[in-house]
């Protein structure tokens, strides 16, 4: 069990290291062995995903940052 954070992956709670998180999907049975058989993948060349939401970044720039960019 890989310890990543104090929250629980699948669950809206902490962690209680119950590893549920590291058993296959296809066989509850088993721990995974990241076959990657649980994955869909799609037929063709390339996959395509749906944007919902794009996040700008509105920090602004350090100093250093600019340094170098002919602003003197």
């Amino acid at each position: 069990m890989s310890k990543f954070s104090n929250e629980c992956v699948l669950e809206d709670r902490p962690c209680t290291e119950c590893g549920e998180c590291d058993l296959c999907d296809l066989d509850p049975g088993k721990l995974c062995d990241n076959c990657c058989q649980c994955l869909e993948f799609p037929d063709g060349d390339f996959a395509k995903i749906m944007i919902d939401d794009i996040l700008l970044n509105t920090d602004m720039p350090t100093t250093s940052r600019q340094k170098g960019k002919g602003n003197q």
